[in-house]
């Protein structure tokens, strides 16, 4: 059964009974993103599903990535206190995720990122100040296209029309604002001189067709980080959790089970 919760102005879907265990969601995307690996996940976590702040009805945030960081720390620390949690971050999830392994450590006891790095190559930051002008001065209906193939190889689209016409409306009902301050957050982001600070363990994936956040910003991630286990998921571009469901579980259950420290 799944439950609705509000704290801090956040909105979340919570299903399962175990550790908790936190998905947050990309920016070209919405929570439902998970809806393919949240029920297996449920029957060993209790997992929960945030809308992040400005997007369903979860309440904006002014400021950029430290702020948003701030507010969703806040919010697991109302709902898992213990210092227990797991985060699982894709995209935009992630960047939001390892800031708050950076600036809220005692929350988290393991961090899980898809698609992420310490920061974008300068096409990259490109990219990210031409998707937040063109989508203030156009509407994100002028940059769907270039959204969706950030998010999905061609092959993949080209197989799953229904998925992407869902994907892409779901991308379609992002607030412009929060659009472009994220954008323009992760355009200047560079987190190259604070991952050695990282303790806990991390499980950094990345798919191979990845165009948004390219396998080489993994492995450099994975390079800062003490003790991140990388793996490179076959077939798979931004969204690992709607591609290639069964190998994400596969992948972040062995993770926790290797990770898993055993009762005292």
């Amino acid at each position: 059964m799944t439950t609705e919760i509000n704290s801090d102005g956040v909105t979340a879907r919570t299903r399962g009974a175990g550790p908790p265990l936190f998905l947050f969601h990309s920016l070209l995307s919405d929570i439902a993103s998970f809806d393919a690996v949240a029920p297996w996940l449920a029957e060993r976590f209790t997992v929960i599903v945030p809308d992040l702040p400005g997007f369903g009805a979860s309440l904006a945030v002014d400021g950029g990535l430290e702020e948003v960081a701030d507010r969703m720390a806040a919010f697991v620390r109302a709902v898992a206190p213990g210092g227990d949690a797991i985060l699982f971050g894709n995209g935009y999830g992630a960047f939001v995720a390892l800031q708050i392994a950076l600036r809220h450590p005692d929350l988290l006891a393991r961090l899980i990122l898809a698609g992420c790095g310490a920061r974008f190559s300068d096409p990259g930051r490109d990219a990210f100040r031409n998707m937040a002008a063109a989508g203030r001065a156009k509407g994100l209906a002028a940059i769907a296209d270039t959204a969706m193939a950030r998010l999905f190889a061609p092959d993949f689209q080209a197989a799953h029309p229904k998925l992407m016409a869902d994907r892409r409306a779901a991308f379609l009902r992002t607030d412009v604002d929060v659009f472009e301050r994220a954008c323009l957050s992760l355009g200047t982001l560079d987190l190259s001189s604070q991952l050695a600070a990282v303790r806990m363990p991390v499980l950094m994936m990345v798919g191979d067709q990845d165009a948004a956040t390219p396998p080489a910003m993994a492995i450099d991630l994975a390079d800062r980080v003490p003790g991140a286990e990388l793996r490179i998921l076959a077939g798979c571009a931004h969204v690992p959790p709607l591609q290639a469901p069964d190998l994400v579980i596969e992948t972040i259950t062995a993770f926790l089970d290797e990770t898993t420290q055993p009762a005292a």
